[in-house]
């Protein structure tokens, strides 16, 4: 699992990393990382070019500067204000043979070193001039640490920033490197270790295929296990004007954990979702978790009664706009941007340019786990415990791919997960399901690829006498 910390909490390892081993120290080592990673990337034979701007990030560069070449390596450097880099990094690097230029023009290999962790998001100037001829030219760039001018811990973008094909970032990931608009301009992030005590913070999570193990024991059934045990799930899905979100529902729904699926709705739409699916019980009964809204009737008869039972609960759709006060029961709400923005009386763009914020946002004010469907999908739990899903493609923006998640994660939830973890589960193997299919693709195909996908997160394992 992909961790990423505030810069608060990355600041105060360096602290203790520092007292121990001193600031030059720890400078050398992510140098030297650095080094070694961008080598492994750019051809020996293409000259670097180095944006440096003041302070620690700009020596980190300018150390690595030095090793690149004493590798036998053309590198110039750029830098943003003479007076303010770090001296102690530039004379090594132009000992080494590094030069000074006045610009990064005619060169196709960049190190962005303009700013670090500590800045404000947005470029002016001359560095906001290097971020446009980064975007017009298109060379291939290595952010040190996180790409110049990104807000780091909340992935805004509030002006001009460095796009990234490439972020070499030192202990963990950051915010704004895995989530927002701003994680669009990481490209592939590289965690190297500096050697920082991180672990016993808390932080942003990702999940990846990698942690199925962690779920295992609450989605593979065990040797005693039948279709009550294993979990009911109730769907209060679809409508005569929207039939198809509850076949895609349930469709979802089948491919999870759940043992049973009811399916509660009008006769005529009930009895065309068991003709396509035999083993859906039309007819209210006792459910371990209800999944509620999706191209449902907008009336909040369906959640009111899901509520009834006192299980828990995901609301999609037009559900979430009949939300109570607060949640009494462990609920998942699952808008995308737009329907975010309405319940909390703000704009789209609002919650497109901080979904972190306003996920936890909406989180809190409902004691309930909020997923945020997005380029990065985000799920945020009430006691502030976040997640983002790094899996997907954009052929998922298509009818009905939320439908099928909704499903897909009601059953994960009945099947014994709660909401924060059944929400994270889901949405990453929904995103691996379409990575699968590649694209262009329908929301049916990826109910039918979760199947597999489920199968191989949790790794096979025979449990019960299964082979």
């Amino acid at each position: 699992m992909l961790t990423a910390h505030t810069v608060a909490q990355v600041r105060a390892a360096e602290e203790v990393a520092a007292a121990e081993r001193g600031w030059d120290a720890l400078m050398q080592s992510a140098a030297t990382a650095l080094a070694h990673r961008v080598s492994r990337v750019v051809p020996a034979h293409e000259a670097l070019v180095v944006l440096v701007g003041p302070g620690n990030n700009g020596g980190d560069a300018l150390f690595a500067a030095a090793h690149w070449c004493r590798e036998g390596r053309r590198v110039n450097l750029c830098l943003l204000d003479p007076a303010a880099v770090h001296p102690a990094g530039l004379e090594a690097a132009r000992e080494a043979g590094a030069r000074v230029v006045g610009g990064p023009e005619g060169h196709r290999f960049v190190v962005d070193a303009i700013f670090g962790i500590g800045a404000r998001p947005g470029l002016e100037g001359t560095a906001a001039a290097w971020a446009r001829w980064i975007e017009r030219e298109r060379p291939f760039v290595v952010a040190v640490d996180v790409p110049s001018g990104i807000g780091v811990d909340d992935g805004r973008l509030d002006g001009p920033a460095v796009r990234a094909d490439l972020t070499v970032t030192f202990a963990t990931a950051k915010y704004g490197l895995l989530a927002g608009p701003a994680a669009e301009l990481a490209g592939e992030v590289d965690v190297v270790d500096i050697g920082l005590d991180l672990a016993a913070e808390s932080a942003l999570e990702a999940l990846g295929p990698g942690d199925g193990p962690r779920f295992r024991d609450a989605i593979v059934p065990g040797r005693d296990a039948h279709k009550y045990t294993r979990g009911v799930l109730g769907v209060r899905a679809g409508s005569p004007q929207y039939a198809g979100a509850a076949h895609l529902c349930v469709a979802g729904a089948q491919a999870g954990p759940a043992g049973m699926i009811r399916f509660v709705g009008a006769q005529e739409l009930a009895r065309r979702v068991v003709d396509r699916a035999p083993e859906i019980v039309a007819r209210r009964g006792r459910v371990q978790a209800w999944v509620v809204g999706s191209g449902g009737e907008d009336t909040p008869a369906p959640l009111a009664a899901a509520l009834r039972d006192g299980v828990p609960v995901v609301v999609d759709a037009t559900a979430l706009h009949h939300l109570p006060d607060t949640f009494e029961v462990d609920a998942l709400l699952t808008p995308h941007a737009g329907e975010l923005a309405a319940v909390l009386d703000t704009d789209r763009e609002a919650v497109e340019a901080d979904p972190l914020r306003h996920a936890r946002e909406a989180a809190a004010r409902w004691g309930a786990t909020v997923l945020l469907k997005g380029p990065r999908t985000v799920i945020a739990a009430p006691d502030g415990r976040l997640r983002v899903n790094l899996t997907g493609t954009p052929w998922l923006g298509t009818a009905g791919s939320g439908d099928v998640l909704a499903g897909f994660i009601g059953s994960l939830l009945a099947g014994g997960l709660d909401s924060f973890d059944a929400g994270s589960v889901g949405a990453l193997l929904h995103g691996l399901a379409a990575e699968r299919l590649g694209g262009p693709l329908v929301a049916s195909g990826v109910a039918r690829e979760l199947r597999p996908v489920l199968h191989d997160f949790c790794d096979d394992v025979p449990r019960g006498g299964r082979p």
